[in-house]
């Protein structure tokens, strides 16, 4: 069994190291013909791509090929594309001697693919190109220096930050800095802190200054707290932010000391964005209470960046501050702190602010209400119930608002009963607004509309349509049900909502429905009102097309006016088939011939190669009959091709 298992191993080794040489024998032979492409006398658009396509398929062999290109003006930056993906080092061979043989835009392309590379064996080269006359080609390779980095290119920039030309110190600085970038990634912390402090004292433009300086204070690490709080307390906003961003980078819990520190000491703007800084570090036990402490008592600024930042670091200790916040005499601050309060998601702070409701003062007790409303707080129900009977009008309706989103399947009748017979303290609006959002959140819809159809039995008319309105917006199978019966009420107003309903519903359900009271009905207004509510449903919601076209035909069958055969014709042109065509062509001789016409093209657009003789068949009513221009000349067209194909 041991030896089938090893032979069955060998057989797949075997296999992948022929797939493998084939496929390295079909690259040589790719390689061939593009390197013969370059060598011919190809236009230059065609070696342009020959030359990107050897960024995939070229090796050594292709290199002879690349290299006189380079001196090209036009195909320069082509070969550059090869040369800087190939991974064979005789790319770099080329690319050296072509340092020391070019001029202006060829070479600075040539000296940035270099940096690219990072070919240390060019350093010489670039030293060397850094004296160059030509300020750019100085300055690329400086830069270059900087991006293949190491001692020896720090050795040559360093000197250069002061005598460097002026055009060229620039690209110097940068070099230092992304030479000193590698020593950092390298874990070469002292050579890093040696070239950052150097820029940061040379006369180089301040965009360097500013690199410079974020680099050595994270290259110091806790070592650069003195240098960090420098920046934040410079005049210099350029110097200020970019202490700001090394503030966010620079890890260490004494780092966050220092900046919880600098809070207090702080211009009031300074200590908004240093609360900032600290929320980006994530909160701890050091930096929540300062958070805490200035959305209690900073000036405004200070407290709505501190409140706002709660929101995402706060927890259930910052409630009671968050609290007396949301009831600030200061608009802003009690509107943040309001936000705040109803997006800070935790299980805790749920049950804590259901305890608070509970036992809450006369200030507080209407906010508290609000809040377990827009958190959904479940356990709040029974002090919402208590509060949904309060003297007072206003919280009386505010915590019915509340019920409706917070109350399950069970308390569903407490809304229910309220709607049926209404308390005199109660806005009927506001109770009906509740009990509608109640019934939509349900997970189970079947149930909840039984509890509604219970109570529309002895109901009053007002109050039923109240219900079908609700079930209108719950939806369902029962529901569907439920408004279909009341379509067939003795009372117009019961009947007038029901039709209204159902001409709204947001499920395709309905539309057999509305489908079958349009044949069924009696009333011609709500017989069109029906009709249109079916076409409504399938005009935009999602279904086959097949399903789709099938009600379109029953609905055409049923129609009566025009006004509802150019909406279907409307829907048929959007859903192309042979079957819409079909449907659509009795329309192209008579009244609604132009709608027809442009039903028609539309859809022949889409399945002439399939059906080329209905095709065919339609179009020549088209031009036949139809008086719009540019539908007739599409529908020349498309005539002519139907011909070609039949």
């Amino acid at each position: 069994m041991r030896r089938t298992g090893y032979c069955a191993m060998c057989a797949a080794v075997l296999a992948a190291v022929v797939a493998m040489a084939a496929v390295a024998a079909r690259a040589a032979e790719d390689q061939a013909k593009l390197i013969a492409v370059l060598k011919s006398d190809a236009p230059g658009a065609e070696k342009a791509i020959t030359c990107k396509k050897l960024a995939i398929y070229g090796g050594k062999e292709a290199v002879p090929a690349l290299a006189p290109l380079l001196a090209d003006e036009k195909l320069n930056s082509w070969a550059l594309i090869a040369f800087e993906a190939m991974p064979d080092p005789a790319a770099d061979d080329a690319l050296r001697d072509a340092l020391y043989k070019l001029q202006g835009r060829q070479l600075i392309g040539v000296i940035t693919t270099i940096a690219v590379r990072r070919d240390a064996k060019a350093i010489d080269g670039l030293a060397n190109r850094m004296k160059d006359v030509d300020a750019e080609v100085a300055s690329a390779a400086a830069a270059a220096l900087g991006r293949i980095g190491g001692a020896k290119a720090a050795a040559i920039l360093e000197p250069a930050l002061g005598s460097a030309p002026p055009a060229v110190r620039n690209a110097v600085a940068e070099g230092c800095v992304y030479c000193a970038e590698r020593f950092l990634a390298d874990g070469k912390e002292a050579e890093a802190v040696k070239l950052y402090d150097a820029v940061r004292k040379a006369d180089v433009p301040k965009q360097r200054i500013l690199e410079a300086t974020r680099g050595a204070i994270l290259a110091r690490k806790s070592g650069g707290i003195p240098l960090l709080l420098e920046q934040l307390n410079a005049a210099d906003k350029g110097l200020y932010y970019i202490g700001l961003t090394a503030a966010r980078e620079l890890p260490g819990a004494d780092v966050t000391k220092a900046i919880v520190g600098q809070v207090a000491k702080a211009t009031p703007e300074k200590q908004a964005h240093l609360i900032l800084v600290l929320a980006d570090r994530g909160a701890d036990a050091v930096t929540l209470p300062v958070m805490v402490q200035a959305a209690k008592t900073g000036s405004e600024p200070v407290r709505l960046a501190a409140i706002g930042v709660l929101q995402r670091v706060g927890n259930v200790s910052c409630l009671p501050v968050l609290l007396d916040a949301a009831t600030d005499a200061n608009a802003a601050i009690a509107e943040k702190a309001l936000d705040v309060l109803a997006e800070l998601r935790s299980t805790e702070i749920d049950a804590d602010l259901a305890a608070r409701l509970a036992k809450a003062d006369a200030k507080s007790r209407k906010m508290l209400i609000q809040l377990a409303g827009q958190r959904r707080i479940v356990a709040a129900v029974p002090a919402l119930l208590k509060a949904a009977d309060d003297a007072d009008k206003d919280l009386r309706a505010t915590a019915v608002t509340a019920l409706g989103e917070t109350v399950d399947l069970a308390n569903v009748p407490v809304l229910i009963g309220r709607v049926v017979k209404p308390q005199p303290a109660d806005d009927p609006a506001v109770v009906a607004a509740a009990l509608k959002t109640a019934c939509v959140r349900m997970a189970d819809r079947d149930a909840c509309a039984e509890k509604l159809l219970a109570a529309m039995g002895p109901a009053p008319v007002e109050v039923k349509v109240k219900l079908v309105e609700v079930l209108g917006a719950m939806g369902g199978k029962k529901a569907l049900e439920a408004v279909k019966n009341a379509t067939q009420s003795p009372e117009d107003e019961i009947q007038d909502t029901a039709f209204r309903v159902l001409g709204e519903w947001m499920s395709t359900d309905a539309a057999p429905v509305l489908l079958e009271l349009s044949k069924t009905t009696q009333n011609n207004k709500y017989k069109i009102r029906a009709l249109r509510g079916c076409i409504r449903i399938v005009g935009q919601f999602a279904m086959p097309i097949a399903e789709r076209v099938a009600m379109c035909k029953e609905i055409l069958a049923v129609a009566q006016r025009d006004e509802e055969r150019k909406l279907v014709l409307g829907v048929l042109g959007r859903n192309p088939s042979a079957e819409s065509l079909a449907l659509v062509a009795p329309h192209l001789g008579g009244p609604l011939k132009e709608e027809a016409a442009k039903a028609a093209v539309a859809i022949a657009k889409k399945i002439i190669s399939a059906h080329p003789g209905p095709v065919a068949d339609a179009m020549q009513q088209v031009v036949d009959n139809a008086k719009t221009a540019d539908v007739v000349k599409e529908a020349k067209g498309l005539l002519n091709r139907a011909k070609k194909a039949n």
